[in-house]
């Protein structure tokens, strides 16, 4: 593992920064002694992180509520706001606030905060915005106690606040020599009226002593000794588990099964049909509604699970049976030789100018639905008993999922609790509630505690998928290699059974400021997005890096072909294209409120700094190995990456090391974590080129597990350098921005190494054959 930080003088750029509004501090005595602080602070955000991308509601009330618990004997534990889904929130977090409250890391504790709207505000984790939404507050939170407990410290010793200070986990007196703990102090400092969070006195950054050092994740010893602390580790009192059998085509519905012979069978407890609550089978985004299927209840999972084996349903398998993969690509095609059906973008004269070129390029790009893949299926745990449910689940929704439950179920929001348990996974898939709404169901109409656990084929057929997407690309460049025009015809599907008269799909970022400002728009004078869409019937949802996560492929590949038709280094080729270093300003709207401005000389330093430490054009390569190189801005932060690949005479392809050049502002919280995200998402994105596709054949998905649907494997793992750019902006998130751009630079390496431009999703090695 390498790594590296950068630092960079640029100007700040901090309106989001500021913390405005009225904030709120209280103290109290905690249970058992010690300080209970209770902090409440608007969101910096002006949009709520519960907006419809994320399937929850705004909640009035604060937008971050943190409890800072501080016992006597010098334990400091700190709340978990939002889901732990592998991202490393629980840990990076707990650490704004222990920074700036100056506590010893060692005593310090992280809990998983219960759900609860009017204390906490929204609760998700989605966006990469759990650093962007907490940075400011969070220090501030510590700030706030360190200052209450110099306060009493100097109560104690009668001299002036100022003249004390602190060290991690004590409060000091130079003059005197004197020091007490956070622990003694803390009863004290109970009844120290709370500072102006606005006011206090943060650390400089040179001071870090937490932020900043590589620090292991809180809950890492638990996993690594195989502790119960995921949804699927659940058990309570009582519990029975179930399996819950839905049509194999999307939106089909239950005419009969074998209730009575499944009942018979050993270790079953109960067979029922579930009916479904409203519509279902349309590609919504996030499918809340419960679809119809048959749940078997045993006193095993494994009773349960094998009884699958012989259960008979006759299914209703509606409209959704007639479409397919095949009939998807033959659509595509069709509408790709005709005008787009809407333009969601438009600049300049695309066709005068295209015309007027001295060269025009044109390709077709696809990529495929994919699953989601983690490894840990979806699964719930809940109890129902006297019109209130008590649920257990693996979310990284739980507030939408509370409402979906609580208008299923017909109570109110209060008798529904629900304990948000670790993931084994989520990239955008647990933000739905199908799975939580299941579990909920199945326990009402059994009426004992059930534990409900998809098997991986349930869970690889009935996913929210990445949707598909088909690119006519069209560009002009002049008789100095400039780009002059350059026109994409985006071709992907809708969600209602007429393309003409639907929305299009929120997870193909279709259009809003995703398309208009998608690269290279702004930066060519001739410009026009166009888009039609195919009636889908298929399920689909964000993945991690929506939208971007196929965008970049199809875009920053054709911006490769054009810089090779104009006899340009395609990664000076980008930068040219950037010009000079300015701000941009963002478009209005998006569901989180004002976004920061474009920066393309934080785009054109991560695009230098990729170069200089991947020796771009200095390397002597052999023969069949190639480097490719991709720029991607998403979720706030800017990532350039090069690949170096090697593709053998069979077609076969070996990824010999991805260089990552990131740009995600002014701190790196956790660089254990943040460079483990990195990584993690380059390999994630490496795993989606090599082999991963879902196919619909008469409206079922034909994956079953992963002989069919390929992870990465370890030996197909390559060495990932991570290098960050330190910019003076605010922080970012990391989860999701650094995986868009590996994908076309790795397709860009196969082209350096072979001459073959691949412009489809999953590598085809057939493609690729030489001998």
């Amino acid at each position: 593992m390498t790594h590296s930080v950068i630092e960079s003088s640029e100007s700040a750029a901090s309106p989001t920064e500021a913390v405005s509004r009225r904030t709120f501090l209280a103290a109290s005595a905690a249970a058992g002694g010690g300080l209970l602080l209770t902090v409440s602070m608007p969101s910096l955000a002006a949009g709520s992180a519960g907006s419809a991308a994320h399937g929850a509601a705004a909640s009035p009330g604060p937008a971050l509520n943190a409890y800072i618990r501080i016992a006597p004997d010098g334990i400091v534990t700190i709340m978990a706001k939002n889901p732990e889904i592998g991202q490393g929130v629980k840990t990076s977090l707990p650490m704004i606030v222990a920074e700036e409250l100056d506590a010893d890391w060692g005593l310090v504790r992280t809990e998983q905060a219960p759900l609860d709207p009017k204390l906490y505000g929204p609760q998700f984790a989605g966006g990469s915005l759990s650093t962007p939404f907490n940075w400011e507050p969070l220090r501030r939170t510590g700030a706030a106690a360190r200052q209450m407990l110099i306060a009493a410290a100097a109560q104690s010793w009668h001299v002036p606040a100022s003249q004390c200070e602190t060290t991690p986990g004590k409060v000091i007196h130079k003059a005197s020599g004197r020091s007490l703990s956070y622990g003694a102090l803390a009863n004290r400092a109970s009844s120290i009226a709370p500072p102006d969070l606005k006011t206090v006195q943060l650390k400089d950054p040179k001071d870090y002593r937490i932020v900043g050092k590589f620090t292991g994740g809180v809950d890492s010893p638990l996993i690594v000794n195989g502790k119960p602390i995921f949804g699927i580790d659940v058990s309570v009192p009582g519990m029975r588990y179930a399996v819950f059998q839905k049509c194999p085509v999307f939106g089909g519905k239950v005419v009969s099964a074998n209730v009575d012979a499944i009942k018979a069978l050993p270790g079953v407890r109960n067979v029922f049909i579930v009916h479904s609550n409203g519509p279902t089978g349309l590609p919504d985004g996030m499918q809340t509604g419960l679809q119809e299927g048959v749940a078997i209840v045993g006193d095993t999972w494994w009773a349960a699970n094998r009884a699958l084996e012989k259960l008979q349903v006759q299914w209703d398998e509606g409209p959704v049976a007639e479409q397919s993969s095949t009939g998807y690509a033959s659509a595509a095609a069709d509408l790709a030789n005709k005008d787009p059906q809407k333009t969601v973008h438009s600049d300049g004269d695309v066709k005068a100018a295209l015309t007027g070129a001295a060269h025009v390029v044109e390709a077709s790009y696809f990529y495929p639905f994919i699953y989601h893949a983690p490894l840990e299926p979806m699964n719930t745990t809940a109890s129902f008993q006297d019109g209130k449910v008590e649920i257990w689940s693996p979310t990284q929704n739980p507030g939408a999922n509370r409402t979906t439950v609580s208008k299923l179920l017909g109570i109110p929001d209060t008798n529904v609790t629900l304990h948000v348990t670790r993931s084994g996974g989520g990239f955008g898939r647990r933000l739905g509630s199908d799975f939580v709404a299941e579990a909920a169901m199945i326990s009402k109409l059994q009426g004992e505690p059930v534990k409900l656990l998809w098997n991986r084929t349930q869970d690889m057929q009935h996913d929210f998928y990445r949707p598909a997407g088909f690119h006519n690309f069209k560009a002009g460049i002049d008789a100095s290699g400039k780009l002059v025009a350059f026109k994409d015809h985006f071709v992907t599907f809708s969600n209602g059974e007429k393309a003409s008269n639907s929305a299009d799909l929120n997870a193909a970022m279709v259009e809003g400021k995703s398309r208009s400002t998608e690269f290279p728009a702004r930066f060519v004078p001739n410009l026009e997005f166009g888009v039609s869409m195919i009636p889908l019937g298929v399920p689909t949802g964000p993945l991690r890096a929506p939208g971007s996560n196929a965008l970049a492929f199809a875009f920053q590949s054709f911006i490769d072909e054009v810089a090779h038709a104009a006899g340009k280094d395609p990664l000076q080729y980008r930068i040219d294209l950037f010009g000079e270093p300015r701000e941009l300003p963002a478009p209005k709207g998006g569901p989180f409120g004002p976004q920061p401005a474009f920066d393309t000389g934080r785009a054109i330093g991560v695009l230098e700094l990729v170069r200089d430490k991947s020796g771009w054009g200095k390397r002597t390569l052999p023969k069949g190995t190639g480097m490719g190189v991709a720029f991607y801005y998403s979720h706030l932060g800017y990532f350039a990456e090069v690949v170096q690949a090697t593709v053998s005479p069979a077609g076969l392809v070996k990824v010999d090391k991805v260089w990552v050049a990131g740009d995600c502002g002014s701190q790196i919280i956790n660089p254990a974590g943040a460079i483990n995200q990195v990584q993690g998402a380059a390999l994630d994105g490496i795993g989606a080129a090599l082999g991963q596709a879902i196919t619909i054949e008469r409206g079922r998905v034909v994956q079953t597990n992963f002989h069919e649907y390929s992870l990465l494997r370890m030996y197909q793992a390559p060495p990932v350098q991570v290098d960050f750019r330190i910019t003076p902006h605010p922080p970012t998130g990391l989860g999701e921005p650094a995986l868009p751009p590996v994908l076309p630079a790795l397709c860009n390496a196969i082209f350096a190494a072979t001459g073959k431009r691949l412009r489809s999703l999953p590598i085809n090695t057939a493609d690729l054959k030489t001998a």
